[in-house]
This record gives structure tokens, sequence and C-alpha cells, in this order.
């Protein structure tokens, strides 16, 4: 079975002056000579991409797109004309946001989270911004303390909404937010909590003791490659120590604690120096 807007592995049928054809169950599907893998000959096995041309044609292509049927992704709308946007995704052909599948009207030139999928009518590649529609909420496959791989698709009063592991979405509340994050960004994170509702929170950063180890070795390493010295220390503010160490102050009097009683460092009017034995 062809899966379009997917990867699939077929075989090489022919060769023609204009391209090659590759069977894919009882179709055959054409590969201009453009994409052509060097020294490709009948028989060979071949990774393409399948997507529909501007004539409605099955075509196979080695070039790799921004994104893939069934995913969400961040892309730019070249253009908007009387029946949608068109989105760039890195082919020939641009991929369309039908006007009912907007959430906001998309400006050229400005770049949206959406999701790729095959229209059932159509069986073409489209795209939509109406996100809640394809995010799953129920049997989650993920657990408190996973690490996880987000797409930050919008701002809230409380802080940032991602898409985890290309399935559910989550919350990142502002509070835990210690370095720059923009919608589009892609990032990794931690499941910090699950509600009985599956509402999931999110962080950026370890917790616990896994947090306090990995900012220790963050603050030595930043020292040692300095001058041994770090102007911070119990009376800094959070967004001092934000601004250099991207963590809470909370997480920071924690590693200096430990740091301290490992004897590595000592505190002084200055702010924070490496022990004479740690540098």
């Amino acid at each position: 079975m062809i899966n379009i807007g997917e990867y699939n592995e077929l075989e090489v049928v022919k060769q023609l002056e204009f391209g090659i054809y590759l069977r894919a169950d009882d179709i055959e599907i054409l590969m201009p000579t453009k994409w052509i893998p060097f020294g490709t000959r009948i028989g060979d096995l071949l990774n393409v991409f399948i997507f529909r041309d501007s004539d409605d044609r099955l075509i196979a292509t080695t070039v790799v797109p921004f994104a893939t049927a069934n995913t969400f992704a961040f892309l730019e709308v070249k253009q908007t004309n009387s029946i949608g946007s068109f989105l760039d995704w890195g082919m020939d052909k641009d991929l369309m946001v039908p006007f009912r599948e907007q959430q906001i009207k998309m400006d050229p030139g400005s770049s949206y989270v959406v999701y790729v999928y095959v229209d059932e009518k159509t069986n073409r590649l489209a795209a939509s911004a109406r996100l809640n529609k394809f995010i799953e909420g129920n049997d989650l496959t993920i657990r408190e303390g996973d690490k996880v791989d987000l797409l930050i698709y919008s701002e809230t009063p409380l802080g940032f909404n991602a898409i985890i592991n290309n399935h559910y979405s989550g919350l990142i509340y502002k509070n835990e937010i210690f370095e720059t994050i923009r919608i589009g960004d892609k990032v990794k994170g931690f499941v910090n909590r699950i509600r009985e509702d599956n509402k999931i929170d999110l962080r950026l950063q370890k917790s616990g003791f896994e947090l306090v180890d990995e900012v220790k070795w963050n603050i030595l390493k930043i020292m040692k490659e300095g001058d041994g010295l770090l102007s911070l220390g119990d009376n800094s503010t959070p967004e001092e120590i934000k601004a250099k160490l991207h963590i809470s102050k909370k997480a920071f009097k924690k590693a200096i604690g430990a740091l301290y009683r490992e004897r590595l460092i000592k505190l002084t009017e200055k702010g924070i120096e490496l022990t004479k034995d740690t540098k």
C-alpha cells in the first residue's frame, strides 16, 4: 500500500529519458530525472517521498520536505489566494491551508504551526492550523519524568503550549522558563505532571537531584573557563541569575550549597570563587 506524504521503499522498474518509474503495488510512480540518485539502476530499492504534483499525479522524490503527513510543523506562508494560503514546505508545489482550516487569517511572510494531513476526499496533502482536531488527549503513552520532544505552538497568560512527541499538548508555565523561547521552536523538555484530566504540565529542565547535579557542573564549567570567579551570590536577584545561568534562584542556591559542602567553591564578597584544589 502506498502512503502519500510519507517515505516508501519502492523498486525501480523502468528507466526512461525523463525519469524512472517505481512500482507501488499495482501502479507505477514517476520520479523525474532531476531527483534520481546517481548510479540508480532497474531493480534498485529507493526510499522515496510520495506526493501529488500540480497535475495531481503521484510523484516520487528524494527531496526531503520540511514536514511529512501526520506531523506538526512550523511553516512560512508564501501566498494567499481565493481558496486558501500556501506554505513553503521545501517542495516544488506549495502546501495549501484551506480557509476553513485557518484559525486566524494567515499573512504571507509569517510562519505558523500547522498539522500536515492527507485529505480524505481528495487524497491530497494539505495542512491545518486548527491543531486541537489533531492533538491526542487519551491513552497517554508518556509518564511523569519522561524526556520529550516539544514544538512550541502558542502563548497564553500562563506560559507556552507545546506539542509533545507529535501527539499530545502540554503547558510550560512562565515561572518555569529560564531561557528565551518562541512559537515554532523545537526544544527538549520533561513531563513534570500529568493531571487526572490528562492535562500535562511541562518543564524545560530536569527536576530534583538531577537538576542540581547538572547545574553544579555547569557552574563549575563556566567558572573554569573564566577567571574562577562568578559574580553571583545569595543576594543576587532571580533576574540576574536567570540572565547569567538560565536557571531559577532556587536551583542556583541548591547547586551552590552542594558545591560549598563539597569544598569546590568558597563564598567571598566578590561572589563565588573556586577553591585552590578545584582550579
